[in-house]
């Protein structure tokens, strides 16, 4: 009986093969890939945060939609709404993955901080993803 043994996603077992696209798109080539889940994941949720709802052909619906409070009011509603729209989302589209989600404000740099924590189900891969808006 094993304890503390790693657990390894089955596609990270072959180290020359690439499971993701990683971001930013500024490779030499067209763009660089990812060969780890943990990568691969974290870049898809970056892609999905920065997309917009109607943006990604025959997908309307994917995106989160966040440049849309970019110059609204810092008010709870907003708020909230930032965070239960996250976290349905990455529950919908991302059903490997359990996420938390908070939001705070920061008043007098007119910034929303959103910190996203999840981890991928039965894997043992958590990570931690932190993005600012701002208008500024």
């Amino acid at each position: 009986m094993a304890f503390g043994a790693k657990k390894i996603f089955p596609i990270d077992q072959y180290s020359r093969k690439a499971v993701g696209v990683a971001l930013p798109f500024n490779a030499p080539a067209v763009f660089d890939s990812t060969y780890i889940t943990k990568d691969a994941i974290r870049n898809n949720l970056i892609n999905y945060l920065l997309t917009n709802p109607g943006e990604r052909p025959f997908n309307p619906t994917f995106g989160a939609g966040i440049r849309n409070y970019i110059f609204e009011q810092i008010i709870s509603d907003n708020l909230d709404e930032i965070s239960s729209r996250i976290e349905s989302d990455i529950i919908k589209y991302f059903p490997s993955i359990k996420a938390t989600v908070q939001v705070t404000p920061s008043y007098d740099y007119n910034t929303v901080f959103v910190d996203i924590n999840y981890s991928i189900i039965n894997t043992g891969i958590s990570d931690n993803l932190k993005i600012n808006l701002n208008n500024g």
